[in-house]
């Protein structure tokens, strides 16, 4: 009998349901959220309220493509946390009330396992994954760690940031220089066409494996403003070129700390992931790391950067293999800890 695990993601603003049957992924269908644009970020209630519009058609749509009825899944796995609790809420609720209903287990996933399990979305069963243990690099808006995964279950962060993300710094300094939200696909786009020595910003000394953004939001800042206290047109003249500098520096702090987590792990396998992992300077410079240091180079598809439910089921299917179920009165969680 097949093993059919249904998964669902609602920790942020995109919801997202997928089907993954013995392994292989069926299905894996996502409903963006365009509302938060105009506030030039996500705006919690908005998000919740997409969510309770969204999960129903998203989860039939799913399971139509995958070609199972409700009838036929073996259990549901859900993003428990991290995230925005409203968010999760919907996620949560609908998943327990379809697991009540079918009579099937419920499987909670932790987000952040998810993304680096979404290597392990197989397509076919001959494709390849990453041998354990193995390096991950997650970049995201809300994270930027360095994981160590040892199993499907066994996971490490040996390195973090101390204030704001990689994505974050993406999105705030694109937000300055009057781009669009989300910023940082923006900064990428300009970026292929600009100097990435046109600039020098600062980068952090920051001891061990952890990372610091924060000051190099403040350099960019101030980059501007005082050189737009000269020229007001300074940004429009020099989009391309302070997009690429800013780009080339998030890399270099982003890689200099993955290397002396290589020095510290020895591994033959480095993976990324996260939505910054769909940055083409990231995915670039993480591929020449990884051939130069002689590794196993990891790049996700973009679809399985941003928030996916693809990733959900794969981490489900894993716990569902070992029996790791939970319990129906298990709530949401917004803050956790690998």
């Amino acid at each position: 009998m097949s093993i059919n695990i249904l998964g669902i993601e609602s920790s942020c603003d995109d919801t997202s349901a997928a089907v993954i049957c013995d392994g292989c992924l069926k299905s894996n269908v996502i409903a963006s959220q365009k509302v938060h644009e105009a506030y030039g970020g996500v705006v919690p209630e908005l998000a919740s309220r997409a969510h309770q519009q969204n999960i129903v058609p998203v989860v039939s749509e799913a399971l139509r493509q995958a070609g199972i009825d409700k009838s036929e899944l073996s259990a549901i796995a859900f993003t428990r946390g991290p995230g925005l609790l409203g968010s999760l809420l919907v996620g949560t609720s609908f998943a327990k009330g379809m697991s009540i209903g079918l009579d099937i287990p419920l499987i909670d996933v932790n987000h952040l396992h998810a993304h680096v399990l979404s290597h392990f979305v197989r397509k076919s069963p001959g494709d390849n994954v990453p041998d354990f243990p193995f390096l991950c690099l997650l970049i995201s808006g809300g994270n930027s760690q360095i994981v160590i995964a040892r199993s499907p279950k066994e996971m490490e962060i040996v390195g973090k940031t101390i204030d704001d993300a990689a994505g974050e710094a993406f999105d705030k300094c694109a937000k300055v220089m009057g781009l669009p939200y989300p910023g940082g696909p923006h900064i990428d786009r300009l970026a292929a066409e600009g100097d990435p020595t046109a600039f020098r910003f600062s980068k952090p000394h920051i001891p061990g494996l952890d990372y610091s953004f924060s000051g190099l939001k403040t350099s960019f800042l101030y980059t501007l403003r005082d050189n737009l206290s000269k020229d007001p047109d300074f940004v429009e003249k020099n989009k391309t070129g302070l997009a690429a500098s800013l780009q080339a520096t998030i890399i270099d702090i982003l890689l200099d700390k993955l290397a002396k987590a290589l020095e510290r792990y020895p591994v033959e396998h480095v993976a990324i992931g996260g939505g910054v992992s769909a940055n083409s300077g990231v995915r670039a410079a993480v591929a020449e790391f990884c051939n130069k240091k002689g590794v196993k180079a990891w790049i996700p598809e973009r679809a399985f950067t941003t928030d996916n439910a693809a990733m959900v089921a794969a981490a489900g299917y894993f716990k569902y293999l070992d029996k790791e179920f939970c319990d129906l009165s298990l709530p949401p969680f917004s803050r956790v800890s690998m």
